[in-house]
């Protein structure tokens, strides 16, 4: 996984917000849906009983 590189800011009410790059931004949400579906491949694979349609 590349590093990331985010900024913290605050806003005028206080938040605490951070900022990363498009970039960055994608390359988590790609990992993100990388991990949901082994994340349902897994569950599938348990609920397995050796069926198939």
């Amino acid at each position: 996984m590349t590093a990331l590189h985010p900024q913290f800011i605050t806003d005028t009410a206080g938040e605490k917000l951070v900022v990363i790059s498009l970039k960055e931004y994608n390359l988590l949400m790609e990992n993100l849906e990388e991990l949901e579906d082994i994340k349902f491949y897994d569950k599938a694979k348990k609920e397995d009983d050796g069926k198939r349609v």
